[in-house]
């Protein structure tokens, strides 16, 4: 049985959806993430105090690409993951890791501009900064994604799901999503997945 804890619509959508997809029983741990403090007893879990965390065979895992790796390897029917041996492992592992390292961290420091500095008034440039930065981002993902059908080859990967949720926390007021037309393309793709239905129904109704 594994235990996720994690906040509906936030990072945890991730290895929420892989869950969904391997068919995995599960418990969902809600944590509330709207304010600064933490629950202490989900804080020795998770020291950092974000989410998500996973919880299996008494190991604890943090990092949203790290627990959908780990699913992903630990049910290879599923096929969420390149095999260790295969030629698309290495694109794989690339884009799991530029994804978590440079998309989502950019979006974050769009979002939370304010938490990067002491200066109340560095804000609006970091944001404009990070904006202009996503943008490059993009570009680049949406060019790797013009060489194949997903970001790894002909197979959707967790990866591709990781992207999906992504694209679903694209700022408004930056240029649209659809104007990156591969990366809306394995959105739309992904989106019509039937795990991926099922777990953005579960985010919803919460």
């Amino acid at each position: 049985m594994f235990r996720l804890y994690g906040s509906h619509g936030s990072a945890s959508v991730l290895p929420h959806i892989v869950l969904e997809e391997v068919g995995a029983a599960y418990t969902f741990v809600p944590v509330d993430i709207s304010g600064d403090a933490r629950d202490p007893e989900y804080l020795k879990l998770n020291p950092h105090g974000r989410v998500p965390t996973l919880v299996h065979d008494g190991q604890v895992i943090i990092e949203t690409a790290a627990i959908a790796m780990y699913l992903a390897d630990l049910h290879p029917r599923a096929g969420l993951a390149p095999k260790l041996d295969a030629r698309a492992r290495g694109p794989y592992v690339q884009w799991m890791v530029y994804l978590t390292n440079t998309w989502q961290e950019t979006m974050l420091a769009y979002f939370y501009s304010d938490r990067l500095s002491t200066d109340p008034m560095d804000a609006p440039r970091i944001k404009a900064k990070a904006g202009q930065k996503l943008d490059a981002v993009l570009r680049i993902v949406d060019a790797g994604l013009g060489k194949s059908k997903y970001l790894s080859g002909d197979a959707v990967t967790t990866a591709d799901l990781f992207l999906f949720m992504l694209a679903g926390w694209h700022p408004t007021e930056l240029k649209p999503i659809g104007a990156y037309a591969n990366i809306a393309r394995v959105r739309d793709a992904v989106a019509m997945r039937p795990a991926v239905q099922r777990t953005m129904t579960l985010n919803q109704a919460a």
